[in-house]
């Protein structure tokens, strides 16, 4: 079994990295920064790619040159994408918010997963799981959070039409993780009550110790990636599976 992971810096990817690593489990990291503990905590496990993945056309040129293919040595054993890394883009109404902010948002939340993905189901001949980290938001609408919601509806729709494409070996899952304590969380809290009027909400949820942990969450998912039940539902939570 191997895995590939978008943005394991950091967060919740660096949590998600860690537990797969713990497992033993041959990680390919793929993010815009490296993580100097992991390398040095597991050493021949982890490997790591330099990325921008808001560059479409610079993660289709490294997809073109075959270092997936490296990494995967040819081996038809269970694979695992996990494509986790995401951005909030513009919080704001939609006169406020920031066309270039928009792009990077779709080309990270969107187009790189959906690229990610249809290059290891072309590739890997034997079982695939794909697991999109998807959000509540992509489920109920948050004003100021279009974009957000909007490129987390878009993975949770995608795995629903892969799923209804029958193929065997293959299974897929947009999981919502809960609200975990990350940099997001952060930068959520410090926003305009303007461009966030439900801002309170989510300081109440730190204030209150009512966040999940990284590491918490990242045990919860990777234990349900590696389940039974994996896929029996295209789009679910974690807290209601967990």
């Amino acid at each position: 079994m191997k895995a590939l992971l978008t943005g394991h810096s950091r967060g919740l990817g660096a949590a998600l990295a860690s537990e797969l690593l713990g497992r033993g489990i041959p990680l390919l990291g793929l993010a815009r920064q490296r993580n100097p503990a992991l390398a040095a905590a597991y050493p021949g496990l982890l490997f790591e790619a330099s990325l921008d993945l808001a560059d479409a056309v610079a993660l289709r040129a490294w997809l073109d040159s075959g270092r997936i293919d490296d990494f995967l040595g040819g081996d038809d054993g269970p694979l695992l994408l996990i494509n986790n890394a995401g951005v909030l883009g513009p919080m704001a109404a939609l006169d406020a918010q920031d066309a270039r902010e928009i792009a990077t948002a779709v080309a990270i939340n969107v187009t790189a997963p959906l690229l990610l993905s249809a290059a290891l189901a072309r590739r890997h001949a034997g079982e695939l799981r794909i697991l999109h980290v998807s959000s509540g938001a992509a489920r109920s609408a948050y004003p100021g959070w279009s974009i957000y919601g909007a490129s987390k509806a878009a993975l949770d729709h995608h795995a629903r039409g892969v799923a209804a494409d029958g193929r065997a070996n293959l299974r897929i899952c947009a999981l919502a993780p809960g609200v975990v304590d990350t940099d997001m969380q952060t930068r959520i809290r410090a926003t305009a009550d303007e461009h966030f009027p439900l801002k309170d909400k989510f300081v109440a949820l730190k204030d209150e110790g009512r966040l999940s942990t990284p590491q918490a969450a990242a045990r919860a998912a990777v234990d349900y990636l590696l389940s039974e039940k994996f896929g029996s539902q295209p789009v679910a939570d974690l807290r209601e599976i967990a």
